[in-house]
Order: C-alpha cells, then structure tokens, then sequence
C-alpha cells in the first residue's frame, strides 16, 4: 500500500496503488491490516486499487456461476457470490474498527454499514449525474435505461467482517471491458447486465472517480 493521502484524528487513512494489485496480494494486505486495527497497532485504511483480470469466490459461490475460467480465480472470503475484478474498475477496500460508529453508522450494526457503502456509491455516482439505486433482494448499486426499460448494476458490494473489524468493500465500474464479465454470472443474477460510467456516455477518468468517492466519503462516515 501506497500511502496518497492521509489525514488525522479519527478518520481513516487514504491509500491508492498506481500499479494492478493481484488479488492474494491484497488479500494478504489486507488481513495484515485489519490484524493491525484489532491490536491498535495500524490506524482505520480507504484503500483504492484495480486488479488484473480475476474472478473472485465469496462465500455464497456456487460451481455453475463461474461459465468459464479464461482469468485467474480467487476465494475472496467475503460475503456473496462470484465478482469480476479488473483494469478500469475502482476497487475501494474499507477497513473500519465497527466497534465504533463513523458518522451515520451506528457502532456494530453490520446491515447499516453496508446500507452506508451503498449510500457512498450512490453519492459519488451522483457527483456525474447518475442515479445509483438500490434494488430489492439484490446487493450493489444499480442504473435504470428507461429509454430501453432496462438496468443494469453499476457498483457491487462485498464485505466481511471480522471481530468487528471491517475489510473488503465495494467495486465501481468506471471504464472495464465489460465483456469480461461474461465469464461469470454477477452476483448471482443472471437476467441483468452490467454497465460503467464510460458505457453510459461520460468520459471519467479514474482520478476522477476516486475524488468524487473521497469527497462523498464524509457525507455517509464523518470525516
């Protein structure tokens, strides 16, 4: 981790990787991390990364939603089920002590910090004049086409939560090749497609992307 941005008190540090990150690699980090948070040793992380084409597993995977194995796959040990990562997306792995709340979070209420994770996203998608939405029964960040009475997800979740020490996170789609996600069904749900900010005609860059998620960051979590 490379640190970018880092700020005092109690809010959490900012990190971005300008270089892909493998997937075991920032598992490993991660878990280095949240140990550290635990022990209070390592202070609260926002870390921003993108990954090299990969499938990866959360807990709820089953065999039949991986349809090919043209990337690399991984046993994420989040929650959920199969997830591409991949150049262009905006990976954000949040690592929070939960034993405490973080502006509209109460302390250990898992359910409302993933209802604040998706709050984050539909904030910073808001920044480019798109309306993120929730949908029910399914997890993640979701564009309605009412020209073509269609949607498709645009930001996925996965979290786990360990001794109340958060790790994981979110993945917004700013500029993959969405075709990569044919190899799998996203999340489990077959009958909706995935979009990206580029495939909804707006240009942004990931610099772009990642401010809009800072600036968004203190609406939902506090400072």
């Amino acid at each position: 981790m490379s640190a970018a941005a880092a700020t005092g008190g109690e809010a959490p540090e900012w990190l971005i990787s300008d270089s892909r990150i493998p997937v075991p690699e920032a598992l490993a980090a991660m878990e280095a991390r949240v140990a550290g948070i635990r022990a209070g040793t390592a202070g609260e992380a926002v870390w921003l990364v993108e990954h090299p084409p990969s499938y990866t597993a959360g807990t709820s995977a089953r065999p039949e939603g991986l349809l090919d194995t043209r990337f690399p796959t991984f046993d994420a040990g989040r929650g959920g089920q199969w997830t591409y990562h991949g150049p262009g997306q905006r990976t954000a792995y949040v690592m929070l002590d939960l034993t405490r709340p973080h502006g509209t979070i109460p302390a250990r209420d898992v359910r409302a910090y993933v209802h604040g994770l998706e709050e984050w996203m539909i904030r910073a998608l808001d920044r480019f004049n798109v309306k993120g939405e929730r949908r029910e029964g399914r997890v993640g960040i979701w564009v309605a086409d009412k020209s073509r009475g269609t949607e498709a997800k645009i930001g996925a979740i996965g979290v786990r939560v360990s001794r109340w020490v958060s790790w994981h996170g979110i993945a917004l789609n700013v500029e993959p090749d969405l075709s990569h996600f044919g190899g799998i069904v996203p999340c489990g749900i077959a009958e909706h497609g995935v979009t990206s900010l580029h495939d909804l005609g707006l240009p942004v860059t990931m610099e772009e992307a990642d401010s809009a998620l800072m600036a968004s960051w203190a609406e939902v979590f506090g400072p």
